[in-house]
């Protein structure tokens, strides 16, 4: 009942995560990333304890296949369970579990992988990573692009209620964690009009962070 991507953008390193899912508030339980470690996806009868889990092993030096693979002998039920790892060079690795529910799927490409499970058919998370690779700007427009190539492939086998984009990038907050967590509409949409009003002020909410001295005005009534 998801299907998802975790991506890096080689040029500036940002790394990220993008879903959706007939479940409410999907990106809640399922997207992690921590600037210049890594991004996880974590799904199907959802573990969310693995997202953190996962980026604190990428950060003691673990590669992402080295990480698949402690949390497969470190943790029960993961036959139930799909784990998506990038990491900061864009190293991919991925697990889906016997247990994976209906027909589910992965693919992998230039610095993204892509996962799925209750698709309408395999094809769904290859066209998620061929959408992204074709795909030229921001990260946030790449993945969100990649996400709609899948619903367009098929997507899941129902509709689709929740999504979610999350990106870090050189701070210890993500810069980018934008969510619809329900619509009868289409989720993706929501999202996109959602980030085409945030984008031109990702870098003002960044500087208020870093020094509000420097910072643009709020642009809302009352400020002068």
């Amino acid at each position: 009942m998801t299907f998802s991507l975790v991506a890096r953008c080689k040029e500036t390193g940002m790394l990220g995560t993008a879903v959706t899912s007939s479940s409410p508030a999907v990106a809640a339980r399922c997207s992690y990333t921590r600037a210049n470690i890594g991004a996880v996806s974590t799904q199907n009868v959802t573990d969310p304890t693995l997202g953190k889990k996962s980026l604190d092993f990428l950060e003691t030096g673990l590669s992402s296949t080295q990480v698949i693979e402690k949390i497969k002998s470190t943790n029960k039920h993961l036959e139930y369970r799909q784990v998506l790892i990038i990491d900061s060079k864009g190293q991919t690795a991925i697990h889906s579990g016997n247990n994976s529910l209906g027909i589910w799927s992965e693919a992998i490409g230039d610095n993204i992988i892509s996962a799925g499970n209750l698709l309408e058919n395999k094809e769904v998370t290859k066209s998620i990573v061929s959408v992204f690779e074709k795909t030229k700007g921001h990260l946030a427009d790449r993945m969100l692009a990649g996400l709609k190539g899948g619903l367009d492939a098929g997507g899941e086998a129902g509709p689709i209620h929740s999504a979610g984009i999350k990106i870090s990038h050189q701070v210890s907050w993500p810069i980018i964690d934008l969510r619809c967590d329900w619509t009868e509409e289409c989720p993706i949409t929501k999202l996109y009009e959602i980030w085409k009003i945030y984008k031109p002020q990702v870098n003002d909410y960044l500087q208020r962070g870093l020094d509000p001295t420097k910072a643009p005005s709020y642009g809302v009534p009352g400020d002068e």
